[in-house]
């Protein structure tokens, strides 16, 4: 398999799944390989960076959507960067998965309007764990 996935999680937006984001990597690289291990990374803070390193982290972040051979997305936290990570990889027509919980968000009508955004609501971690086993299954 090893296919290349881009996951994509609030940074900047806020950490509060930074935990849960990490879990969920761990699971997709049994299988898979994560480029954006760093989503996970307990340690990364919401601070902003200086000028040059906010352009290589875009550099860095599209060249890996249009490496990539999926986008899977834990939009519960709204995030800007997340938004355009998923409209980016609408332009490269990648495929995007996107995993939220209802109870904690109101997922925005850009992205439960668009056809080609595949959404996976859950409620608990298990849950979302037990989606992601059958995304990368049915890639």
């Amino acid at each position: 398999m090893n296919r290349k996935v881009y996951f994509a999680g609030s940074i900047r937006g806020g950490r509060n799944d930074a935990a849960l984001y990490q879990t969920f990597i761990r699971e997709i690289n049994k299988t898979d390989q994560v480029l954006t291990e760093h989503v996970g990374d307990l340690s990364r803070s919401v601070r902003e960076g200086t000028r040059n390193q906010d352009r290589e982290i875009y550099e860095q972040d599209t060249a890996w959507l249009r490496a990539c051979d999926v986008v899977i997305a834990e939009c519960t936290h709204p995030s800007l960067g997340v938004g355009y990570e998923l409209a980016y990889a609408e332009r490269y027509d990648k495929p995007v998965h996107i995993l939220y919980r209802p109870q904690e968000t109101s997922l925005s009508a850009m992205l439960k309007g668009n056809p080609r955004f595949v959404l996976h609501p859950y409620r608990k971690e298990a849950e979302g764990l037990e989606i992601l086993h059958e995304i990368l299954q049915d890639l």
